[in-house]
């Protein structure tokens, strides 16, 4: 019977969460407390010795930043907020999720989250420069201010469930072992999840409908395309570090929550539905990665 309920319960939550969407999204306050025990049971399996930067890391950054200005240029003239939009989807950094999915598919945890904190930190010193530059300087928030905003939205989600499972390791060595062999618990707190970020996308692109829709679907086809070729591109560069999974993850699962926070406050605020639809993209890509592996065990 259980079988039967990880084969369907990716499938059956993303259509819960599209569907429903108008309660659903009420319960988005809730998504940092479920990612906070996910990444908890997932750190139960790290030590701080095993957080290390490595050359993937470098690669992948260098992709992150090259790459979004690639795509900006190419777009541009083709239409600026289109361009905004994709260019937003590749600069994002790495969803303080990815190293669940990468524990979940059986991937390098610790690889995950060194450059998980790496890529939000960057970002974090990064962005107010490079957005501000492209969006023509349309802002007075301070540096200081997008700085603090920034680590506030990342450090505590990844830090402090990684304190909670070194702490629980070294007071109580017997819980934390049974925490550790609770990984299954995991996916179905990603099923909730899921379920709650699907249902408040689907309300983001509704309210941001507008009579322009040829922008809308040329945003959402475009934010679809990058995210497929970041998965790929990811897992290709991460293969030839012996780190596949963690590169796709590293890649291609993208903060979407500050990216639209950085695209609302530097760019065309219609320019957010890219990463606000990109987060469907990569939850899709995500479930079925996940699905696969469960297949497979």
């Amino acid at each position: 019977m259980q079988k039967i309920i990880e084969k369907y319960l990716l499938p059956i939550s993303m259509a819960i969460g599209i569907l429903f969407h108008k309660y659903i999204a009420l319960l988005s306050p809730a998504t940092p407390y479920l990612l906070l025990v996910m990444l908890f049971i997932t750190y139960s399996r790290l030590s701080l010795g095993e957080i290390r930067f490595n050359k993937l890391h470098y690669w992948l950054l260098a992709v992150q930043y090259l790459g979004s200005i690639i795509i900006y240029l190419l777009l541009r003239n083709v239409n600026e907020t289109l361009a905004q939009a994709t260019m937003i989807c590749v600069l994002a950094p790495t969803a303080t999720s990815a190293p669940v999915v990468v524990g979940l598919l059986g991937g390098n945890i610790a690889s995950a989250t060194a450059f998980t904190l790496l890529s939000n930190l960057l970002l974090a010193i990064l962005a107010p420069l490079y957005l501000t530059l492209i969006g023509n300087a349309n802002t007075d928030i301070p540096f200081i201010t997008s700085f603090i905003f920034i680590l506030k939205k990342v450090v505590p989600i990844l830090i402090v469930p990684f304190l909670l499972a070194v702490f629980l390791q070294k007071a109580s060595p017997k819980l934390h072992s049974k925490v550790k062999s609770m990984q299954i618990v995991s996916f179905y707190v990603w099923a909730v999840a899921l379920t709650i970020v699907l249902g408040n996308v689907t309300s983001l692109v509704i309210n941001k409908s507008s009579n322009n829709y040829s922008i809308e679907i040329a945003i959402g086809l475009a934010s679809l395309i990058i995210c497929v070729l970041q998965f790929i591109s990811g897992r290709a560069i991460g293969k030839r570090f012996g780190q596949t999974i963690a590169g796709g993850q590293g890649m291609g699962q993208k903060n979407t929550i500050l990216a639209i926070w950085l695209t609302q406050t530097y760019l065309n605020p219609i320019a957010s539905l890219g990463p606000g639809l990109y987060v469907a993209w990569q939850n899709i890509v995500n479930s079925y990665q996940i699905w696969k592996k469960k297949q497979s065990e």
